[in-house]
Order: structure tokens, then sequence, then C-alpha cells
């Protein structure tokens, strides 16, 4: 009869203290990349895009390199995903005023507060990353970046602003529709500065509400 192997206590005990001792070994899955990318978050908060390492990341998330470039080859797509998860978890509202004007100006406001907590120097060094690729394409954020996500908030307020004789859709071009979310993307891209309330009162009240009060 073959004899079973046994284990003897102190090689049990070694094995689980083995295990406790790393906890890469433990998560898998959306529980590693959950980790992994609350970690860019911090380290970005912390050194920024610039500084931001591959290295850095993984022991933050207590794993090991391989585990990050196997999802993530460029650090430009890591800190897009760590990006990505920390918008979808903010619930989008769009603003219904009572009034058109105020209802962009609630948008871009909270837009342009999105876009510095993730800080302009992320966002550069995004598109350093990505030269001569569309934001759309390279940056897919729920801040309004995304034209497709842009245009259905912009859609929602102008129908709106329809129903209380604001404006009449019909009359209004899609490349006016977008104009809000494609001057404040201009001004994220061409200036390293944060965006001011009374740029964004501008955007609003000197060249988008006249391009559609036209239209009536």
């Amino acid at each position: 009869m073959k004899e079973e192997k046994r284990v003897h206590p102190s090689d049990l005990e070694q094995s689980v203290n083995k295990s406790q001792n790393n906890p890469n070994s433990r998560r898998r899955g959306k529980s590693l990349e959950n980790d992994i990318l609350q970690a860019v978050w911090t380290e970005l908060a912390e050194v920024g895009y610039t500084h931001l390492t591959m290295e850095g990341v993984a022991a933050r998330a207590k794993t090991n390199k391989p585990s990050v470039y196997r999802r993530w080859p460029k650090k430009s797509e890591l800190v897009i995903a760590s990006l990505q998860k920390q918008l979808s978890e903010r619930d989008v509202v769009i603003p219904n005023t009572g009034s058109l004007r105020n209802d962009l100006l609630d948008l871009l406001y909270n837009l342009t507060k999105t876009m510095k907590g993730i800080g302009a120097e992320t966002l550069h060094g995004l598109m350093a990353d990505h030269f001569g690729m569309e934001l759309s394409t390279s940056l897919p954020l729920k801040i309004g970046a995304i034209s497709d996500e842009s245009d259905r908030i912009m859609m929602t307020i102008l129908t709106n602003a329809e129903a209380r004789g604001e404006v009449n859709l019909k009359k209004i071009k899609n490349r006016i529709i977008s104009l809000p979310m494609d001057l404040i993307r201009y001004e994220v891209l061409t200036t390293h500065e944060p965006i001011s309330n009374e740029r964004v009162m501008e955007i609003v009240d000197d060249i988008f509400l006249p391009l559609v009060h036209n239209s009536l």
C-alpha cells in the first residue's frame, strides 16, 4: 500500500505565512486591477504624470511589474484606465435649472472642476504621449471629451431649452452643439492654466448663446 505523505505542522505554518506575505498570490482579476488603478490615481496626486512609473505603481499596489505590464503595456494606457475608473464612479448629472444659460454654466463648471482634479500636467502628458491622435480617440474620458457623450448631454440640455421656447433645435447644426465642449478642450490643450469661471462665461455668453439664439 502506498504510504500517505504526512505534512509536518511547521511546513503548513510556513506555507500559510508565505501566502500572507505575498498579497498578489491571493488577488486575481478585478480585485488586482482595482488595486493597480487606485495606486495610479494616488501616484498621480503625489508625484504627477511625468514622474509616474510602472515600478512605482506596482510597488504601491503591492504587486509585480509583469502584472501591470500584462494589462497595460504603456504608461499612458494605464493612466487612462485609472481616469476612466475614477470618472465612471461619478454620476453625471445633466442640469435642468429652467434656463439654458444656467444649465450650460453648471455643466461646464463641473467639467472644468473635474479637469482641475485630474490636473493639467496629466492631460498634457497624455496628449504628448498620443501626439497626432484625436483627443476623443486617445482620451476616452467621461468628462465630455468623448464626442458621443458630450453631444448626448448637450442634446438633452438643448431639448429642454426647446421645450421652454429658448431655441429651435432643427436650425442648430451639430458643429454648434459640440462647440462648448470643443472650446473647453481647446483651452486644455493650448494652455497650462486652469480654466477660469470667467472664461467659461465667455464661451457661453459671447460665443455659444448668440449662435443658438440666432436659430429662432
